[in-house]
């Protein structure tokens, strides 16, 4: 049985429709317009147990308003969503106990408190005994490197350590399921990288479900073998990391190391060129003229090297996004669609 389980799930926001000015005002004031904003469409999603999914898109994609769904925070206008057996927006104890959100841009910390008083609250709010307690905090601190963190004011942490306490509170309880909206935002290379393995460690541990969004494909790469891509609303992709690039990245990247100089003019005869510095170059080249593109260049150019990769995910996903809602039905075929 999966996880997580969505059926035309969909949420339509009505919002007041006000010209500027203050003649719009009073017109608004006697007669109220109102739109609606659809954001999110229909999407439809099974998560295993144990499975961690990398849930991508654009700013108003949809994304925190599809997790909220899922956590019960917001109200589907239409479908189905089923998490763990429940009904996320019925907020019964049986769910909460086994579920958390974690969102970059919010704090559960009492800001002017040490994060051990935060962790003793949320203890007592899931039922945790205090010996258990304090020995999860204890595994969770030496996982996260924390140590004299937890007994300082919030406000005197800095932005990485304030998270990696965060996550000590959203997982004392050891949730099922996890949410996990932009764990890793603003933090620098170090804390990013001390959280993936945190949550990586985690759910080998406790085979737990994560969906995460995040805009470091870093996180995405390190934690998510499985992705799901939305776009204004709808599910554009659902499939496997590797079959992004397969799917919709119809380039190859070559990089050559030169033994004279070729200016852009020559390169652009073999593919699109992204970098030139005169003695190393990297060209975009079709996949299915790949060999015979690669033959010219080794035939016409004074190369010593040359490289063939898939273009970083970074630029699949950003051409992904581009390429809009016209691609949905055949990003869907995937056999998780």
């Amino acid at each position: 049985m999966p996880a997580i389980t969505t059926r035309g799930l969909s949420k339509t926001y009505r919002v007041a429709d006000k010209k500027p000015g203050l003649l719009g005002t009073l017109r608004h004031f006697i007669k109220r317009r109102h739109r609606e904003i659809e954001a999110v469409k229909v999407v439809d999603l099974d998560i295993a147990p144990g499975e961690v999914v990398g849930f991508l898109g654009p700013n108003g994609a949809g994304k925190t308003t599809t997790l909220k769904m899922l956590t019960g925070l917001v109200h589907p206008t239409a479908g189905e969503v089923s998490v763990l057996g429940h009904e996320p927006f019925k907020r019964r104890p049986e769910l909460l106990k086994q579920i958390t959100l974690v969102m970059g841009n919010k704090q559960q910390m009492i800001w002017d408190l040490p994060p051990m008083d935060s962790l003793h609250v949320n203890a007592a709010v899931y039922g945790v005994p205090d010996d258990e307690a304090m020995r999860r905090v204890k595994v969770f601190a030496e996982m996260l490197g924390l140590d004299e963190e937890l007994t300082q004011p919030v406000r005197k942490l800095s932005l990485g350590q304030r998270m990696k306490c965060e996550l000590v509170a959203a997982l004392l309880h050891h949730p099922k399921v996890l949410f996990l909206d932009e764990p890793t935002l603003g933090l620098d290379l170090n804390a990013q990288t001390a959280v993936r393995q945190f949550l990586k460690q985690y759910n080998e541990e406790q085979q737990a479900s994560i969906l995460l969004t995040s805009h470091y494909m870093a996180d995405i790469t390190a934690l998510c073998e499985r992705v799901v891509v939305i776009h204004e609303g709808a599910i554009l992709y659902d499939g496997s990391l590797d079959g992004v690039i397969e799917r919709f990245a119809p380039l190859r990247e070559v990089k050559l190391d030169l033994g004279g100089h070729a200016d852009d003019a020559v390169l652009r005869r073999f593919g699109e060129v992204e970098v030139n510095d005169g003695r190393s170059a990297r060209l975009l080249v079709q996949r299915q003229t790949l060999t015979e593109t690669v033959g010219r260049v080794l035939a016409e150019l004074d190369v010593e090297d040359l490289t063939v990769t898939d273009p970083p995910i970074e630029d699949v996903i950003a051409r992904l996004f581009a390429s809009g809602d016209g691609k949905a039905e055949q990003g869907t075929t995937d056999a998780h669609g």
